[in-house]
């Protein structure tokens, strides 16, 4: 027998360290090659980092939470010597991209095992959020939050026939599975079930979460936009009747069971038309260089609400699609985000972003900026309310409009201005429509 220790591999793209989301192996566990053994992730993405080599786990190095500096100790396997020497004479495989990144990955120099101690190279690998198809050993192929979810309904996925690309299992195969098994679980963004014993927890009682993987780097990025950007918030009132008349003679007008226009579609559109008349706010703010980058095409992010957190998928080059193209491709990349199947360029590129609470939108909110950006615009929720219209008292739909800019690049004269360009596409809804 022997001991590899296998270190943290170089994940790519400049990344010296990662930070460990969870454990899948303990010692004592046996693990086959290409098992996946831990979940990390990088300021880009999450990543499945599997066993170089098949054994028996002796230790683990770090806890959820900790960050692991590339070239690190991470395990030590327990091998075969010679399962070893094959192992690492043979390029390692990258573990497969998931859906949120690419891997930038090189296979391992050719080289034979000492006979004591093997230690496994950094070799270049990297993986993204969706899991890979099944690898050797009959690995199950799909995503670490649907693992998750089916260890806790005590699930196991070789069970379960994957719809996915090249049979992985995604989230409706599991809520299907579960269903027929009536031990439902929660698979979105829906509250857990707490128990009556929880709900009667004495006075005083706490609990402690870490902040770990995609909420920490929620966390970071939010608290720098803050601290970095000078947020200056403009609101203005809409009055939405003719383009909720408009919204619903089109939708009357779509197939029984094609998904509905909502008014996110014709609030990309506007705003691809007036920030041809507002360039700076279409921007990117480089630090680094001291540089505003003006971008003549609108690549529109869209701040999404998944199981895993906020995530900003985007829409490239918005302005040259259709309101139908773009809605399309708005449901696209957030369907994409919220299952884990976005590529790496669906998820940065953003040069400007939407944001809206839908139903949960209430008044007035104060969005947060999506560094490097320079603006963001959120709408709120859309209700009825007597308005004076030609001198008469009448019902109106209504919704506010809450934008934020970042007040060194933006001066608050243009940000009005562009808002004012926006609420009068939106309040006469053909005018989004006419080349100007």
């Amino acid at each position: 027998m022997s001991r590899y220790v296998f270190k943290l591999p170089d994940l790519g793209e400049g990344t010296v360290e990662a930070e460990i989301v969870g454990w899948r192996v303990k010692p004592g566990d046996t693990v086959t090659e290409d098992e996946v053994v831990v979940e990390v992730m990088t300021e880009k993405a999450a990543v499945e980092v599997p066993a170089p080599v098949s054994g028996r786990v002796l230790s683990t190095t770090g806890s959820p939470g900790d960050l692991v500096p590339v070239g690190s100790e991470l395990l030590v396997l327990e091998t075969d010597v010679a399962a070893t020497a094959q192992a690492v004479s043979d390029p390692v495989p990258a573990p497969a991209a998931r859906a949120n990144g690419n891997g930038s990955g090189a296979p391992q120099a050719g080289r034979t095992a000492p006979s004591a101690v093997s230690t496994a190279p950094a070799a270049p690998v990297a993986a993204a959020v969706a899991a890979a198809p099944a690898s050797r050993g009959g690995r199950v192929a799909t995503s670490p939050a649907i693992r998750r979810r089916a260890h806790e309904a005590g699930v196991d996925l070789r069970e379960i026939p994957g719809s996915g690309p090249n049979g992985r299992i995604v989230a409706k195969d599991l809520e299907t599975f579960v269903a027929r098994r009536a031990q439902p679980i929660p698979l979105r963004s829906a509250p857990k079930a707490v128990p009556a014993a929880a709900r009667a927890a004495p006075a005083g009682a706490t609990e402690e979460i870490k902040v770990i993987g995609l909420r920490r780097v929620i966390a970071q990025r939010m608290s720098e936009a803050k601290r970095n950007i000078p947020h200056f918030a403009y609101v203005e009132e809409l009055d939405l009747t003719e383009l909720e008349s408009l919204r619903r003679h089109l939708n009357g007008r779509q197939p029984a069971g094609a998904p509905a226009l909502t008014y996110l579609p014709f609030l990309g559109l506007a705003l691809s038309r007036v920030l041809r008349d507002f360039p700076q706010c279409n921007a990117h703010y480089d630090a680094e260089r001291g540089v505003i980058v003006r971008y003549g095409s609108v690549h529109l992010g869209v701040a999404t609400q998944t199981p895993d957190g906020l995530k900003v998928p985007v829409v490239h080059d918005a302005q040259s699609l259709t309101l139908w193209e773009l809605a399309a491709e708005m449901r696209r990349v957030s369907e994409a985000a919220c299952t884990n199947k976005a590529k790496r360029e669906e998820l940065s590129g953003s040069t400007i972003t939407i944001t809206s609470l839908g139903k949960l939108g209430g008044i007035v909110s104060t969005p947060i900026i999506n560094s490097p950006e320079v603006a963001i615009i959120g709408v709120n929720r859309a209700v009825e309310r007597p308005l004076v219209v030609a001198g008469a008292v009448a019902i109106r739909l209504t919704m506010n409009m809450s934008s934020s800019f970042d007040h060194r690049f933006v001066d608050g004269y243009d940000a009005a201005a562009m808002i004012q360009a926006l609420k009068e596409r939106l309040e006469h809804p053909a005018t989004i429509f006419i080349a100007d």
